[in-house]
């Protein structure tokens, strides 16, 4: 099989995010079959002309792609090399494509059981939630060979709008959980606002709104993440003044915060955190007023 004759798709997992993503296939000529363990969640797709298969196996043996979306490790274990699973019944050259987010260990250990049988098995773990998947503009991280990424790209570009190689196998659900990393310490970091907020007398569902308006314009920490290397930056680089212009500007912002907190009592360990780590996070090193503070809180 080649980028061009990837056939019939299977979809293992009709949950929140399996059903939208699966759905979008439903358009491809190829066809398509379901398998969940739900009877039930495998209606919508057979009245629109898909085919319900019986067990994981089923579905391989007449599929060329098979996406897996479950919950855990544990699940994608038994669903790959389960004895139902898609192993037992999977043509050499098949793919199998693993979207739930589970350790990169994991994937690489699978990725090395389906090759013991002719079978592909990449990460791909999605951003972008349920909407995305339902507008066909989900992230897909994939962890591959050159040659099994240009096979897929077809297929996951109907419910991905960017479909990225992060490397060989076990690379897309790193990336994966790099980029979760900064999801839940933002939300995190969210917390820790609205306790400002609240403890300066402010209404936080107003804040949130105020939140959400900009970050829509500035694109969030995503506007900062253009470098390709984290070693500090030279003078010459054409990013340092503009990354220290951030510093400056966000050491000072940071700094009221924490001078607020301070009298207010509220604990803001997040943002003292980013006081002291910005700069050097940017590759700008330490500037003035986080050196300044700091001197103050050791003195």
């Amino acid at each position: 099989m080649t980028a061009s004759t990837i056939g019939r798709a299977g979809y293992i997992g009709l949950g929140n995010m399996g059903s939208p993503m699966a759905e979008r296939l439903l358009d491809r000529p190829a066809g398509l079959t379901v398998f969940d363990v739900l009877p039930e969640a495998m209606t919508p797709f057979t009245d629109k002309g898909a085919t319900a298969a019986s067990s994981p196996a089923g579905l391989a043996a007449e599929c060329d792609l098979v996406c897996v979306t479950v919950l855990d490790d544990a699940q994608v274990r038994e669903v790959v090399t389960g004895p139902d699973g898609v192993l037992s019944a999977a043509r050499p050259g098949t793919v199998v494509a693993v979207h739930s987010t589970i350790s990169d260990t994991t994937a690489v250990e699978l990725a090395g059981l389906c090759a013991d049988k002719g079978v592909d098995l990449v990460d791909a773990p999605v951003s972008g939630g349920a909407g995305g998947a339902r507008n066909g503009a989900l992230a897909v991280m994939v962890g591959a060979s050159d040659e099994v990424f240009a096979r897929i790209r077809e297929p996951f570009g109907t419910f991905a709008s960017l479909v990225v190689h992060a490397g060989p196998v076990g690379a897309g659900t790193r990336m994966k959980l790099a980029r979760n990393l900064l999801h839940f310490v933002s939300f995190t970091a969210a917390t820790e606002a609205q306790r400002l907020a609240e403890a300066a007398g402010l209404d936080i569902t107003e804040l949130g709104k105020v939140v959400r308006h900009t970050d829509a314009i500035t694109g969030g920490a995503g506007s900062i993440m253009w470098r390709d290397t984290t070693s500090p930056l030279v003078e010459d680089d054409s990013w340092f003044p503009i990354f220290s212009r951030v510093r400056v500007l966000g050491e000072k912002d940071l700094a009221l915060a924490l001078d607020l907190a301070d009298r207010l009592g509220v604990d803001l360990p997040l943002g003292a955190r980013a006081l002291s780590d910005l700069g050097p996070g940017l590759g700008v090193g330490t500037g003035e007023i986080a050196q300044t503070r700091s001197r103050k809180e050791h003195a």
